[in-house]
């Protein structure tokens, strides 16, 4: 990778997830979607799709997101016992924005992670068998 060592001006790790920055020049250009990533930075060129952070983070998050739900739908049930709709209107969007923006900032820290360390898939060079 062409990543130069010199770490001025870059965003930290945490900061960059949290605004959806570029890891190299800080623009807010990280995503093209709620959790889909832009293929390149608009400011600086900065590939995006060389990066391999995958969809382990939405396994762990959702199931995350569900426990502390669960948790919580079984306290309210218990102590208030409030009709179901109740527990529709205040778990249902709990979860879809738990999930989305837990993703996005998991999903954001891995690639800005990547980065950082100079991580890369390994790549096999071809070698005559003789």
């Amino acid at each position: 990778m062409d990543i130069p060592h010199e770490t001025k001006g870059r965003p930290a790790s945490g900061v960059a997830a949290l605004f959806a920055s570029c890891p190299r020049c800080g623009a807010k250009t990280l995503f093209a979607g709620p959790i889909a990533f832009a293929d390149r930075c608009d400011a600086c060129g900065l590939d995006f799709t060389r990066f391999n952070v995958g969809d382990g983070p939405a396994a762990f998050l959702t199931m995350g997101v569900g426990a502390i739900v669960v948790a919580l739908a079984l306290w309210l049930q218990l102590s208030v016992d409030p009709p179901w709709w109740v527990h529709a209107l205040l778990w249902l969007p709990l979860i879809t924005g738990g999930v989305v923006l837990g993703l996005r900032l998991t999903k954001a820290w891995l690639l800005t992670t990547e980065y950082k360390r100079r991580a890369e898939e390994h790549r096999h060079e071809a070698k005559d068998a003789q």
